[in-house]
Protein backbone atom coordinates (compact mmCIF):
# COMPACT_ATOMS: atom_id res chain seq x y z
CA UNK A 1 0.00 0.00 0.00
CA UNK A 2 1.12 3.52 -0.76
CA UNK A 3 0.82 6.39 1.71
CA UNK A 4 -1.11 9.53 0.80
CA UNK A 5 -1.57 12.90 2.49
CA UNK A 6 -4.72 14.91 1.95
CA UNK A 7 -5.14 18.53 2.91
CA UNK A 8 -8.83 19.26 3.02
CA UNK A 9 -11.17 22.18 3.37
CA UNK A 10 -14.67 21.91 4.76
CA UNK A 11 -17.33 23.76 2.79
CA UNK A 12 -18.69 26.73 4.67
CA UNK A 13 -22.26 26.16 5.74
CA UNK A 14 -22.08 22.37 5.76
CA UNK A 15 -21.48 22.21 9.51
CA UNK A 16 -22.70 24.54 12.23
CA UNK A 17 -20.03 23.55 14.76
CA UNK A 18 -17.18 21.16 15.51
CA UNK A 19 -19.55 18.54 16.94
CA UNK A 20 -21.37 18.26 13.60
CA UNK A 21 -18.07 17.79 11.79
CA UNK A 22 -16.99 15.14 14.31
CA UNK A 23 -20.28 13.31 13.87
CA UNK A 24 -19.54 12.42 10.23
CA UNK A 25 -16.00 11.23 10.90
CA UNK A 26 -17.00 7.58 11.40
CA UNK A 27 -18.95 7.61 8.13
CA UNK A 28 -16.02 9.16 6.28
CA UNK A 29 -13.62 6.56 7.71
CA UNK A 30 -16.00 3.81 6.60
CA UNK A 31 -16.17 5.27 3.07
CA UNK A 32 -12.37 5.28 2.92
CA UNK A 33 -12.32 1.64 4.03
CA UNK A 34 -14.89 0.78 1.35
CA UNK A 35 -12.27 1.96 -1.17
CA UNK A 36 -9.65 -0.20 0.65
CA UNK A 37 -7.98 2.89 2.10
CA UNK A 38 -6.91 2.95 5.74
CA UNK A 39 -6.95 6.25 7.62
CA UNK A 40 -3.77 6.35 9.71
CA UNK A 41 -3.99 9.85 11.21
CA UNK A 42 -6.19 12.90 10.96
CA UNK A 43 -5.65 16.39 12.33
CA UNK A 44 -7.77 19.51 12.49
CA UNK A 45 -5.75 22.47 11.22
CA UNK A 46 -5.93 26.10 12.21
CA UNK A 47 -5.32 28.23 9.16
CA UNK A 48 -6.01 28.14 5.44
CA UNK A 49 -6.92 24.42 5.39
CA UNK A 50 -9.18 22.59 7.83
CA UNK A 51 -8.05 18.96 7.95
CA UNK A 52 -4.91 16.92 7.31
CA UNK A 53 -5.40 13.20 6.70
CA UNK A 54 -2.70 10.57 6.32
CA UNK A 55 -3.90 7.31 4.85
CA UNK A 56 -2.79 4.25 2.95
CA UNK A 57 -4.37 3.18 -0.32
CA UNK A 58 -3.80 0.30 -2.73
CA UNK A 59 -3.59 2.51 -5.82
CA UNK A 60 -4.44 5.93 -7.26
CA UNK A 61 -7.86 4.80 -8.49
CA UNK A 62 -8.94 3.80 -4.96
CA UNK A 63 -7.63 7.09 -3.57
CA UNK A 64 -9.48 9.07 -6.24
CA UNK A 65 -12.71 7.26 -5.40
CA UNK A 66 -12.14 7.91 -1.68
CA UNK A 67 -11.67 11.62 -2.44
CA UNK A 68 -14.91 11.66 -4.41
CA UNK A 69 -16.69 9.96 -1.50
CA UNK A 70 -15.44 12.69 0.86
CA UNK A 71 -17.11 15.29 -1.37
CA UNK A 72 -20.51 13.99 -0.22
CA UNK A 73 -19.70 15.33 3.24
CA UNK A 74 -18.65 18.75 1.97
CA UNK A 75 -14.95 17.93 2.35
CA UNK A 76 -12.75 19.00 -0.57
CA UNK A 77 -9.50 17.04 -0.53
CA UNK A 78 -6.21 17.85 -2.22
CA UNK A 79 -4.50 14.48 -2.14
CA UNK A 80 -0.80 13.87 -2.68
CA UNK A 81 1.29 10.72 -2.76
CA UNK A 82 3.67 10.67 0.20
CA UNK A 83 7.12 9.09 0.22
CA UNK A 84 8.81 8.19 3.49
CA UNK A 85 12.10 10.04 3.94
CA UNK A 86 13.75 6.66 4.57
CA UNK A 87 12.80 5.63 0.99
CA UNK A 88 14.16 8.79 -0.65
CA UNK A 89 17.39 7.08 -1.68
CA UNK A 90 15.44 4.50 -3.71
CA UNK A 91 13.56 7.27 -5.54
CA UNK A 92 16.82 9.01 -6.47
CA UNK A 93 18.30 5.71 -7.74
CA UNK A 94 15.27 5.15 -9.98
CA UNK A 95 15.80 8.50 -11.71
Amino acid sequence: MQTYAAIATVETGEFQNAQELASIWGDLRQDLETQECELRDAYILLGESDVLMIFDGPDRQAVLEASIAAQRYGINMKTMEAIDVEDLGEVVEDV
